[in-house]
């Protein structure tokens, strides 16, 4: 691995390393992580080691078996929700976009839930663990919109309006303490079945559609592009694992370790806004 250390206020010389690895491969498979959307407000899971910052997410087994649990979920999306529903693409997100638009990349897959890669305007995406704007019935499969079912949660619980904590990632808030066991989550209105956010926990797998895609893509490409990403989580890792095997050059922009430093061509640890926004 080439490593290349630079100060996060200080981008312009991790730009001209970022720009020549991009020059010199003209068609990208890009992979971002929650370290992309930190600059829009979102926190993230992870330190600068690669470990968790707080509690690791709530897993799809605890979420279906546990129904105190599943009602805690909920009330802290209900929370957090309100802030990370207006959360707004940052210049890293809007660089990846205009490059696309150059026809420097194949495809964009990103491990967040937050949709900002699509509303800075990008077109080829996959949400590797699906998009957080959606609720989806693990019964009949109904897809609903996410601000319709907060509008549901909100009238069913409005002693909650007044609760207040701190950002959490992914949508959720710092909230403990309280008699979750009181909140009301509804079921589908069709079929009475559990509703859950329409993204991947924890325990499940991402559809194979979505992997397919991506492996085709990453075929199909000159190097790989990993923004914001430790890469800790497997969905992620197996695609620089697959770079690798290839012989495809890979560059990381990420502020810490990652689990595929080994594999790298090029490393910039810098943050990612600062540095794409300088391109």
């Amino acid at each position: 691995m080439d490593a290349v250390l630079e100060d996060p206020v200080a981008p312009a010389g991790a730009a001209t390393r970022l720009a020549a690895f991009i020059d010199a491969h003209p068609r990208l498979f890009v992979l971002t992580g929650a370290g992309i959307s930190t600059a829009s407000g979102i926190p993230d899971y992870r330190n600068r080691d690669g470990g968790w910052k707080r509690t690791p997410p709530i897993t799809l087994q605890v979420f279906v078996g546990d129904a105190l649990a599943r009602s805690r979920y909920w009330a802290r999306s209900l929370v957090g929700c309100r802030r990370f529903g207006v959360a707004r693409p940052n210049a890293a997100h809007h660089a990846l976009a205009a490059l696309e638009r150059r026809g420097r990349v194949a495809l964009l897959v990103t491990q967040n839930v937050d949709g900002l890669h699509e509303a800075a305007g990008h077109e080829a995406v996959v949400d590797l663990h699906g998009r957080l704007d959606r609720v989806r019935c693990l019964g009949c499969e109904r897809r609903l919109p996410r601000a319709q079912f907060q509008r549901e949660l909100e009238r069913r619980n409005p002693d909650w309006l007044a609760v207040d904590a701190l950002d959490a990632p992914d949508g959720d808030a710092d909230l403990e303490g309280l008699a979750f066991e009181r909140f009301v989550v509804p079921d589908c209105a069709d079929c009475g079945g559990l509703l859950k956010p329409d993204v991947v926990f924890f325990g499940e797998n991402v559809p194979r559609e979505r992997f397919e895609r991506a492996t085709q893509a990453l075929e199909e490409a000159d190097a790989m592009l990993v923004v914001g990403s430790s890469l800790m989580v497997y969905s992620g890792y197996r695609f620089a694992r697959a770079a690798a095997q290839a012989r495809k050059p890979i560059a990381a922009l990420n502020l810490g370790r990652t689990r595929a430093d080994e594999l790298l061509s090029l490393k910039v640890e810098a943050d990612c806004a600062a540095v794409l926004g300088a391109l």
